[in-house]
């Protein structure tokens, strides 16, 4: 073991004793710069001359180090937000900050979480009935099995985020754009979705009769057993979007006819499903 080495790391590592990252970091160094010292020494290159080069191939050690602990230090900063199982109604929670928030069955009726970033949070099971969640973050939340009756998402962010089995009653999405969200098993009927982009979405097993989607754009989404009675798309965009066609009961195509496609764009695939189904495309436009 080169002595100099040991005593050149520990006058660099010094500054960031204590953080649990860095001192990993320095042990990982230290057995990889002896190595590359007795590699060196052993190709015949003199004390002097392994140690320069041996520390000239950790390039800008110091800058690496105040990243690494930068990093450490604010994860440490992070703390769990555990707000479970309480009385929070008409609470102001505007513009915070909660990664893996944990707000389950807790009273949160008319409180407000505008602009907050709730990434990862989880509101299982808790009553959210006039909440505001405008331009919020809600990547990645569990929103499931909820009372969330005329809450509203205008520009809200909602990557991944499961809705399903919630109450929706006049809930509101207004310039909202759906990423892989979970609609599933969910009464939408009296939702009200307005200049949305619906990309990966699934309504499966919900209930979308008399929704107007009217202008509003589908890619990739799915309507497995969904009850679609007198739903509107006129002037929508429908790409790659699924209705079901095995099993199809008079009944449901029935449905189907009471669809208004009026002025939709489609591409060929939605369209050649939806025409086998004996939807009225009679005013849709095929691209």
């Amino acid at each position: 073991m080169n002595q100099k080495l040991t005593d050149y790391l520990d006058s660099v590592f010094t500054p960031y004793d204590g953080v649990k990252s860095v001192t990993e970091l320095k042990a990982d160094l230290h057995s990889d710069l002896q190595e590359r010292y007795r590699e060196l020494r052993a190709d015949g290159k003199d004390d002097e001359t392994a140690f320069k080069k041996t520390i000239e191939s950790i390039g800008d050690i110091e800058e690496t180090i105040l990243e690494v602990a930068n990093l450490s230090r604010s994860l440490e900063r992070q703390v769990v937000t555990n707000l479970s199982s309480s009385n929070l109604a008409e609470s102001d929670f505007t513009g915070v900050t909660a990664h893996k928030g944990l707000f389950k069955g807790s009273a949160l009726h008319g409180s407000s979480f505008s602009g907050a970033d709730l990434t990862g949070s989880s509101f299982k099971s808790s009553d959210v009935r006039n909440a505001n969640f405008d331009g919020a973050n809600l990547t990645d939340c569990s929103l499931s099995s909820l009372d969330l009756a005329n809450a509203s998402f205008n520009k809200s962010i909602l990557v991944r985020t499961n809705f399903s089995s919630s109450l929706m009653y006049g809930a509101k999405f207004k310039d909202v754009k759906l990423v892989d969200v979970s609609l599933n098993t969910t009464d939408l009927s009296k939702t009200i979705f307005e200049n949305c982009i619906f990309d990966g979405v699934e309504f499966k097993s919900s209930n979308l009769g008399g929704l107007c989607f009217d202008g509003q754009t589908f890619i990739g989404v799915k309507f497995d057993k969904s009850a679609l009675n007198d739903v509107s798309f006129k002037g929508a965009t429908l790409k790659n979007v699924s209705f079901p066609t095995s099993s199809l009961t008079k009944k449901y195509y029935r449905i189907i006819k009471t669809i208004c496609f009026d002025d939709a764009i489609m591409d060929k695939l939605t369209y050649a499903a939806l025409k086998g189904m004996e939807a009225n495309l009679s005013k849709v436009t095929v691209r």
